[in-house]
């Protein structure tokens, strides 16, 4: 139990530094804010069983969508530092290593790039955007900055 708790809260801790590292990007290099209601309102259809859609802006909107989106991204967060967690043990966590948060984040990569993005309408990574090597780049350094937050997150909770 005490494994998974500590997961979770890596889990927490390397999403909280995700999302610091956009505010960053939009303060500073004017790179627009995420924008989690296109990711709830896909949440929202999972429950009728539509997984990939055309246009996620042409589907039915949810009234609550851009909350459920906040609480899908932290829910993966959650669900990755778990993963993480279960994946390296217990000895980990008393002496953390980077490499094993950065291998995670980057195949995590491929949720974003197979599913979601596919999901909402804009292709397998990204491919029916007009700047999708700049939207793989990013994705790939946010997953970066999250496998840092993992391990920063697992030195102070040790």
């Amino acid at each position: 139990m005490e494994l998974l708790v500590k997961g979770a809260v890596i889990g927490v801790g390397a999403t909280v530094l995700m999302d610091l590292w956009a505010v960053v990007l939009w303060k500073a290099f004017r790179q627009s804010r995420p924008n989690w209601a296109p990711v709830g309102r896909w949440v929202w259809h999972l429950k009728n069983g539509t997984v990939f859609h055309d246009n996620i802006a042409a589907a039915e909107p949810h009234a609550q969508e851009q909350a459920l989106g906040w609480i899908f991204h932290y829910a993966v967060g959650v669900l990755y530092g778990v993963v993480l967690a279960l994946f390296v043990g217990a000895p980990w966590f008393a002496a953390p290593t980077f490499l094993p948060a950065w291998i995670l984040g980057i195949v995590t990569v491929g949720a974003g790039w197979f599913l979601l993005q596919p999901g909402l309408g804009i292709g397998v990574a990204a491919s029916k955007l007009p700047n999708a090597n700049t939207v793989r780049v990013l994705n790939l350094v946010s997953h970066t900055v999250f496998a840092l937050g993992l391990y920063l997150t697992a030195l102070l909770i040790r």
